[in-house]
């Protein structure tokens, strides 16, 4: 952000109300377009795509790093610095092709595997990009999609990355399915596999650029820059950034959550300052080892709904059973649903089950506890507006 723009923002911060100024920047599931502390690793993918200057196809790609490392916010803000460099002429295609014009044209599509689960919304993630027409939502099955993005790349110097993230997540689509789903465009797409593991099957024929996470003092730099945007001035100090960034430990998803949760915090106790107790308390909520709340965010709105009300009920200590019949009673669903829906969600890692002591000579009783930050969850999901 530009030093006039910090400005600015602080200006306007003086006369709004709430110490939270702009959820967004503060959000850990929005991405800035510049990431801070990551340009020796911006340069490595540079050296990879290297060819696409060319007017080249760049071999496969892999981009691996641990959670809150950055891997998402470092492909899609070069991908958005690629397409406005070397897919220009997509906005006048109808013009260029009629004119006569060779200049090779490289798209960059970023897909995230969180949202596209099925081969139909895939071709049309990467249409949205490719095609200057709008992509239709239903009505045409998925061979038309396959057959327009053909269409699209069997032109003279029509080509396409295509970045895969969260591959290797428990709901995306594997890269190998991508691979199938590519075949028919083999020979004018390419791939970048972003997750936080090497694609099976890829050996030393395909590049990988490892993101390591992030150091002291660049996590520091990161939320330094959240605070400063996304929350009043003078509302927390540079020493309560420097321990939640102690506490992270590399992890920016899980400073930023504690960060906006010890907020949220504040702001229901009336505080005109975000204190030690609100950071505690917001530490508390975010898992060590948890899921993304991004992963969440993504889930279906009735499963989302069933995660809130898991979270207002207090379910550590209670029977699964007895917790879905409660949850149940606060919704249109029946018991027997939402009891399918904890253990489909406790199978995909987004909740955990833990054992209770046994009660007799029957099956052991479990519990289930959120494996994300349940603070922000409650700010940001499905509940936020009610509440």
């Amino acid at each position: 952000m530009k030093l006039e723009e910090r400005i600015t923002r602080r200006r306007s911060a003086r006369t709004e109300q709430g110490l939270i100024v702009d959820r967004d920047h503060l959000s850990p599931v929005v991405h800035r377009p510049e990431p801070i502390g990551r340009g020796p690793v911006l340069e490595q993918l540079l050296d990879a795509l290297e060819s696409v200057f060319d007017g080249e196809l760049p071999p496969p790609v892999s981009v691996v790093g641990p959670a809150g490392s950055g891997t998402s916010a470092i492909v899609t803000a070069l991908f958005d610095a690629l397409n406005d460099q070397l897919s220009e002429t997509s906005r006048t295609i109808g013009t260029t092709t009629r004119a006569g014009s060779t200049g090779p044209v490289t798209w960059f599509v970023y897909v995230d595997g969180r949202r596209v689960e099925s081969a139909f919304a895939f071709y049309q993630t990467v249409l949205s990009v490719l095609s200057p027409d709008p992509v239709p939502q239903s009505g045409v099955g998925t061979d038309e999609l396959c057959e327009r993005l053909c269409d699209r790349l069997d032109r003279p110097h029509h080509r396409a990355v295509i970045g895969i993230d969260h591959h290797d997540e428990p709901e995306s689509l594997a890269v190998d399915q991508i691979h199938e789903l590519l075949e028919p465009v083999t020979d004018s797409v390419s791939t970048m596999a972003v997750g936080q593991t090497v694609p099976d099957g890829w050996d030393e024929t395909h590049p990988s650029v490892s993101v390591p996470a992030y150091r002291h003092h660049e996590l520091v730099d990161v939320m330094t820059d959240r605070v400063s945007t996304g929350l009043a001035a003078g509302v927390l100090d540079h020493a309560s950034v420097r321990s939640v960034a102690t506490w992270a430990d590399g992890n920016a998803h899980d400073a930023l959550a504690a960060l906006f949760g010890a907020g949220v915090l504040a702001t229901a106790d009336g505080s005109d300052r975000i204190e030690s107790h609100h950071l505690e308390t917001a530490r508390n909520s975010v898992p060590t080892n948890g899921v993304h709340l991004d992963r969440v965010l993504s889930l279906s709105e009735t499963r989302q709904q069933v995660l809130a009300d898991l979270v207002a009920v207090e379910s550590a200590n209670r029977p699964i059973r007895e917790v879905a019949a409660e949850i149940a009673s606060r919704s249109s669903l029946t018991a027997g649903t939402v009891k399918r829906f904890l253990y489909e969600l406790a199978d995909r890692g987004i909740i955990e089950r833990v054992p209770l002591p046994a009660n007799g000579s029957g099956r052991r009783p479990s519990a289930v506890v959120p494996r994300f930050p349940t603070i922000v969850f409650q700010a940001l999901g499905p509940t936020a507006n009610d509440d």
